[in-house]
């Protein structure tokens, strides 16, 4: 195979501002949903990711849009309650977030959109918090139950305004501003619980402030004193977290982190564990751990230690990021004990939190889950898509080598032939490029757009002429996801509310004109899972019935898709074309299972002699046990099509219609999110011989342990071969599915598969056990630094009794060897190790390298001599625009601490000849200037007043660019 390396896809990387978990403890045995994580983002996106059990899987991305930005995000439980016959309906998980406007907005993640918006008579949001979780309900004495009330949010604001918002009644209203803004203006950056009543404001005069919700009353006004000798005269308290006992932790300015006693609200300690401001923290369910981020980009673990541990000391620091760390969330629950952290340089980090120390920290893809490379192979033509703006390269044969510069002749060798730039606000949810390379569909949440594409004269240049076709009506309700029908007659649409959607295209001639879409769309329904009532009222409601894959069958006969729950709808098409029958409504198939829809339409839409409807064998295919991630049917190796019979005609039925199964591969590969691999024939409703024979359990070890998602797939077909590739992010693998994998080795040892021990029985590996906290692998023993091993010998009269192990801490519900215990999945499952083996003509069964990373995206380019002709996108981090470098030695460099240009200060470090650091804070932007303006220089005053040196460099002075 062919590849083409490319490096000049653009994919701008977003400032993580935000993250916030669903639930930060989950106890054992307490109902509640499956825990999320929320991850908001600069440009406006929310994603929603998945633990899994360590597989961690990007679900959802939620488009931002133009000036669009996410600076806040905190989840709420709304209480549980009970229906008529006794079982409970678990509270819904609500998400609220802040962009630095007035505006508090709650999601809905059905649908992907705002569902409701709060704002108020105050100063620009900097900071939400969510009252702690009320205890469970209560029965009294005559067994009816207390109510219990839902939690509210705090808002801190620049103005110096503390804002309460009510989410009762399934409801987000402005209840009252606890605090109006001071003569001072100090304004509220950081907020957070004491416990229900008590809310912790952190400011930017050195105090943090404690009010009572109940009446807006001052509890008390702690200070932390001024600055140090010859820096800024105050401090700013960045972040504050309560712990269980009560006692406040706060990160400031200087480098330190403050505690302060929970009842009397005095100083207890301060501890130095960073070099520059300390902008976020996190802390462990029962209080023992405390986890500090900062502009130094360390990431420092606090302990107590001492006798009757009183004191809280460093117990370690990592720089686990290239950047300011700037939002931190931890998540304690079932096989799971993590913190998550994030900043500028837009990967996830998970570091352990109980293993701490024993487990590698891991950080997840900055890429999203879904590629955004897409391609033609009939004109050579690669898209790529990000924010709103959509770029198509026409790439050239491969050239013989030459005396040139590689990137030189790589140039020459791609041609920017045309850029789309979507107007409106909405940023671009999904796109398709048709197989041909004539239509380009791009949507967004409110409208899809359709453009031809056409080349042009040799007198007008390479590129495309781009024109608009005008879509139906229909097409201005957005949709989230859309794909292209291999022959190019179909175009599959997603709405939000993830209801399937089919258009036909059709094409006469070669003009521009000629390309319609024909009005009449076609609403296909899902199968009705009878999904009980108190399960889709709570938690999550239908939010795992969202479709996320799309797969077309090679002769566009077969539709599936799969959504988060892991249920699989298949439809058929039925009919031979016909493109002189006009549109009509026919008797669709009848079917055993209901639709999923109430008001299902019992004609289906008779397009050309086609229509489309569901499977027979659809409700025969079985729930899987996660969400598939990758979904793509066998391509079709026959040369020509079987002619189905025609019925004969009557006088009633001028034009009839075939309603056999359409012929041709029906064999659906689906790749799950735990790396389950399965093949399904689809009109049987069965596995496939080929996957019965070759359960996950015989693919290759290495593949098993990948523990990054498979993100995409292409088939080779070509010379009778049977190959499948499958990718991530930092790697690629070659199945021949034409043979079976050899006989697993019988050596007793169980498949490890993320991470986790099937069936509670270990397995031994090089370097110790197998990591369970969902964070990276087990630290080898000869690289711990903990200065013991995972091991220690009792000695008994000098001479050694035994072995045991050290129980390191770990959460009491801790129950991670039971996870995989479901018996009525075992038939998808495999249970013992295979090793790749070659076969005796010295062919092996698979191939695999980890030489691209990482991955943004593959497309096929066509065939060569030597089988598939594809490309590989990368995009390193290190090769991304990011914001600019914090590390002393570099250029001069402005430093945004936190949200947006226009915040209301603004740190600059200044260095001069590479021997002189200076942080220097404008206040309210006319500290010396009236008015200053975007890449505009800004010449300083005075600086000894808001001036502070560092101690390892001579100080001096220089020039900075301030931008407001």
């Amino acid at each position: 195979m062919d590849i083409h390396r490319c490096r000049f896809v653009s994919y701008p990387p977003s400032t993580i501002n935000a993250l916030a978990f669903s639930h930060s403890h989950i106890s054992k045995g307490q109902k509640t949903s499956a825990p999320r994580l929320a991850v908001g983002r600069a440009n406006g996106d929310i994603e929603i990711w998945n633990p899994l059990k360590g597989s961690w899987l990007q679900e959802i991305i939620i488009r931002g849009g133009k000036d669009r930005s996410i600076d806040e995000l905190v989840w709420t439980q709304d209480p549980n309650e009970e229906d008529a016959n006794g079982r409970t309906i678990i509270g819904k998980s609500r998400l609220f977030s802040i962009g630095y406007t007035t505006t508090v907005t709650e999601w809905d993640l059905e649908k992907g959109r705002p569902l409701r918006q709060a704002n108020g008579n105050h100063g620009e949001i900097w900071c939400l918090a969510a009252q702690p979780a009320p205890p469970s309900t209560k029965k009294d004495v005559n067994g009816s139950s207390t109510p219990v009330e839902s939690q509210k949010l705090i808002s801190g604001c620049t103005d110096g305004a503390l804002v309460l918002y009510s989410t009762a009644d399934e409801d987000l209203q402005l209840q009252r501003v606890l605090v109006r803004p001071s003569v001072k203006k100090a304004k509220i950056i950081s907020v957070a619980f004491q416990d229900r009543n008590n809310v912790i404001a952190g400011c930017t005069d050195s105090t943090i402030r404690v009010y009572d919700i109940r009446n807006g009353s001052t509890i008390r006004i702690m200070s932390l004193g001024a600055g140090p000798a010859g820096g800024l005269k105050e401090t700013i308290v960045w972040s504050v977290k309560a712990l269980p006992n009560g006692d406040i932790i706060s990160a400031i300015s200087t480098g330190q982190l403050c505690i302060f006693d929970g009842k009397n609200y005095t100083l207890k300690q301060r501890i130095t564990g960073h070099k520059q401001d300390v902008l976020s923290l996190a802390t462990s369910f029962d209080g023992s751990m405390i986890f500090s981020g900062g502009m130094d980009r360390r990431t420092v673990v606090y302990k107590q230690v001492g006798k009757g541990k009183g004191r809280w000391a460093e117990v370690a620091h990592r720089r686990y990021h290239i950047h300011d760390v700037k939002t931190m969330a931890s998540l304690e629950c079932k096989g799971m004990s993590v913190v998550v952290s994030g900043g500028p340089d837009a990967s996830p980090t998970v570091v352990p939190l109980s293993q701490f120390g024993m487990e590698n920290q891991r950080a997840l893809p900055f890429l999203p889950q879904e590629p955004i490379i897409r391609s033609s192979p009939k004109k050579r033509l690669i898209m790529s898509w990000w924010d709103r703006e959509v770029n198509i390269w026409r790439l050239g044969r491969p050239a013989k080598p030459t005396h040139k510069d590689s990137e030189e002749q790589a140039a020459q060798n791609r041609k920017l032939v045309a850029r789309v730039m979507i107007k409106g606000e909405a940023g671009i949810t999904s796109t398709a490029l048709s197989p041909d390379g004539n239509i380009l569909a791009v949507a967004t949440s409110e409208d899809i757009k359709i453009f031809q594409l056409k080349g042009r004269t040799s007198e007008e240049g390479d590129g495309l002429k781009v024109s608009k076709i005008t879509p139906p009506s229909d097409f201005s309700l957005g949709a989230r996801l859309i794909q292209f029908s291999p022959d190019g007659k179909w175009i599959c649409m997603i709405r939000e509310d993830s209801r399937v959607i089919l258009a036909r295209i059709t094409l006469e001639g070669k003009s521009a004109s000629s390309i319609t879409i024909t009005p009449q769309l076609t609403k296909l329904e899902r199968i009705d899972r009878k999904i009980e009532k108190h399960i889709t009222l709570g938690g999550l409601g239908n939010y795992d019935r969202t479709i996320t894959q799309i797969a077309f069958s090679s002769k566009s006969n077969i539709l599936a898709v799969s959504d988060l729950a892991g249920y699989l709808d298949t439809w058929i098409l039925s009919g031979r074309e016909d493109l002189s029958q006009s549109i009509s409504n026919v008797e669709a198939a009848s079917s055993s299972e209901p639709a999923e829809s109430d008001e299902e339409e019992t004609k289906a839409v008779q397009i050309f002699g086609q229509y489309w409807t569901r499977n027979p064998s659809a409700s025969l295919l079985p729930k899987l046990p996660s969400a598939p991630v990758i979904l793509s049917f066998r391509p079709s190796t026959s040369q020509h099509e079987s002619n189905d019979p025609i019925p004969h005609a009557t006088r009633n039925t001028p034009h009839p219609i075939s309603h056999n199964l359409p012929s041709g591969e029906d064999r659906l590969l689906i790749v799950t999110a735990t790396s389950d691999v399965h093949e399904f024939s689809v009109l049987e409703g069965a596995l496939t011989p080929w996957s019965r024979r070759n359960p996950t359990t015989r693919f290759p070890d290495e593949f098993r342990q990948i523990i990054d998602q498979s993100r995409g797939v292409f088939w080779d077909v070509s010379a009778g071969k049977e190959r499948l590739w499958l990718y991530g992010v930092g790697w690629l693998w070659m199945f021949d599915l034409s043979r079976d994998f050899p006989e697993e080795a019988r050596n007793g040892n169980l498949a490890l598969t993320n991470g986790y021990l099937e069936k509670g029985k270990k397995r031994k590996r090089e370097g110790g056990k197998v990591a369970m906290s969902g964070a990276g692998s087990t630290i080898p023993d000869s690289k711990l630094d903990t200065g013991i091993g995972r091991k220690i010998q009792r000695v008994i009269h000098e001479e050694i009794d035994e072995t045991k192990s050290i129980a390191f801490s770990r959460p009491e519900n801790d129950d991670t060897m039971d996870m995989d215990d479901d018996e009525d999945l075992e038939p998808l499952r495999g249970k013992e190790v295979a090793r790749s083996e070659e076969e005796t003509d010295g062919k092996p069964h698979s191939w695999r390298t980890f030489k691209y990373r990482p991955i943004l995206g593959m497309a096929i380019l066509g065939e060569t001599n030597q089988g598939l002709e594809a490309v590989i996108a990368e995009r390193p981090i290190w090769d991304a625009e990011l914001a600019p470098s914090r590390r002393f030695g570099g250029p001069i460099d402005l430093i945004d601490l936190r949200r947006r240009d226009n915040y209301f200060c603004t740190e600059i470090f200044l260095l001069y000849d590479c021997t002189a650091l200076h942080r220097i804070l404008l206040r309210d932007q006319h500290t010396t200037t009236s008015k200053a303006r975007p890449n505009h220089p800004l010449h300083l005053t005075q600086p000894a007043a808001h001036t502070s040196y560092h101690p390892r460099f001579v100080p001096s002075l220089g020039l900075a660019l301030f931008c407001t």
